[in-house]
């Protein structure tokens, strides 16, 4: 599986995305919600991923594990072996649904699993840790199945992407905020860098339609996020 190819393909149909996998009976960014994901025909999977104590990733989307385990601690002050024991609610969690026999999952199982099945969106909570999970992408031969986003506001980001990223040769989404005030500026940002994909957050459609067709001559794939 190519991402890149993928997504360039001018014939491909829309691409579906299951957003923390497909947990509408499984507990979210969970190993069952993703095979279930698979098995339904998705094209893509967005999984969040946090770092633990000991260097490793599992798939949380919050800040605490409360919500998910009823364990209020962060997954940063926990071990993987101390992590991936914990049970999860069903579906989005909280205490109006059950816990299941489902664990949090590592980084690794999820790999495993999707490996040449499905593409992997990584919404990596912390900016400082994407560095560490594209090369654990490539340590486990994926890194063509899978992409990331980071924010590309300002020249200081520029360069920390051009510094920590580009060089792992992973699929890049950069996201750009038309809806701020210098959105011009983050658009300039955004040509100058040419990522794979541009997700772009908006005010006004005019801004989108104002932008699209130098996206097009630059060969960025603009995507827009109407959330």
């Amino acid at each position: 599986m190519n991402y890149s190819e993928y997504i360039a393909d001018p014939y491909r149909q829309c691409a579906i995305v299951a957003h923390r996998g497909l947990w509408k009976e499984a507990p979210e960014n969970n190993l069952l919600s993703i095979r279930r994901a698979i098995k339904a025909g998705y094209n893509i999977i967005e999984i969040d991923v946090r770092r633990t104590a000991d260097r490793e990733f599992v798939l949380l989307h919050d800040i605490t594990l409360d919500r998910m385990t009823g364990v209020d601690r962060k997954p940063e002050e926990l071990t993987l072996r101390e992590l991936i024991s914990l049970p999860l609610r069903n579906r989005d969690g909280g205490p109006n649904n059950l816990f299941t026999e489902e664990k949090l999952p590592s980084l690794r199982g999820v790999f495993e699993l999707t490996r040449n099945k499905i593409y992997i969106h990584l919404d990596i909570k912390h900016r400082h840790v994407i560095p560490e999970v594209l090369a654990y992408a490539q340590k486990m031969s994926i890194e063509k199945q899978v992409d990331f986003w980071a924010d590309l506001k300002t020249v200081d980001d520029l360069a920390w992407i051009n510094a920590n990223i580009t060089i792992h040769d992973v699929p890049f989404i950069a996201r750009t905020h038309l809806e701020n005030e210098d959105w011009r500026e983050q658009t300039k940002l955004a040509l100058e860098l040419k990522p794979l994909i541009c997700e772009a957050s908006f005010q006004s459609i005019s801004q989108v339609n104002s932008i699209k067709q130098h996206f097009h001559d630059a060969r960025i794939t603009l995507w827009v996020n109407t959330g």
